[in-house]
């Protein structure tokens, strides 16, 4: 059980039930209600509102084709899954299970790219409006300052961090915008492994990191 106090907002839950958020934030906001009761409860309760609404909706016609170009999409993996909402980690695992189903396994399946300080990355593979990745910060290292071109979410799967506006452990998560200017710190004493999602480029504040952004695709 963790002991989550940062949770997503009503409107990415909302959001997240219409399937309106890019495959990877569906993946991080999945992601996180298997780690809250909280916002797993909330969520449910918006697919509910969902659920009378669609019933109180008239019916159309379809045109000729609509079901068979459909079940074509998504054989020919057109159209990205939504993550199921509802799944806990796995004894011993550090990786929710809709992480897991991205990876193949738990963090041995992991393939990690060093990006410096200690730091590694593993890009997950989601369709290209939003990237998605996995972050191994050791304990006690800085990522560098940065700010946001659109919106980041950081969900805390191991460890924790600490910045500007709060610390973070386990099963919270910090939903960053063109506002926020900040240094993680990962906490002493464990390893921080997060996942994060973004839909733009950060935003870094020294040359350095500018000069490798490109590479890492950061």
């Amino acid at each position: 059980m963790h002991n989550v106090k940062h949770h997503l907002t009503d409107s990415l839950l909302m959001a997240y039930s219409a399937g309106n958020l890019p495959e990877a934030f569906n993946l991080i906001v999945a992601a996180h209600i298997s780690m809250c009761d909280e916002c797993r409860a909330r969520a449910a309760s918006f697919d509910s509102v969902g659920g009378a609404l669609l019933e109180d909706t008239d019916m159309v016609d379809m045109e000729d084709g609509s079901f068979a170009e459909t079940m074509r999409l998504i054989t020919s993996g057109a159209l990205a899954p939504i993550p199921a909402p509802i799944c806990t980690a796995a004894r011993g695992s550090v990786l929710p299970a809709p992480v897991r189903d991205y990876v193949g396994g738990d963090l041995e399946k992991v393939k990690w790219q060093s990006i410096g300080m200690g730091v590694k990355q593993s890009i997950l593979p989601t369709s290209k409006d939003a990237s998605i990745r996995l972050l191994y910060i050791p304990a006690g290292t800085a990522v560098p300052d940065h700010g946001h071109r659109g919106m980041e979410l950081t969900l805390v799967l191991q460890g924790a961090f600490v910045d500007e506006t709060d610390r973070f452990g386990p099963g919270d998560i910090e939903i960053a915008d063109e506002e926020l200017n900040h240094t993680p710190i990962a906490d002493i004493g464990e390893d921080c492994i997060c996942l994060a999602a973004t839909d733009a480029r950060l935003r870094f504040n020294k040359l350095i990191p500018r000069i490798a952004q490109p590479f890492f695709r950061i």
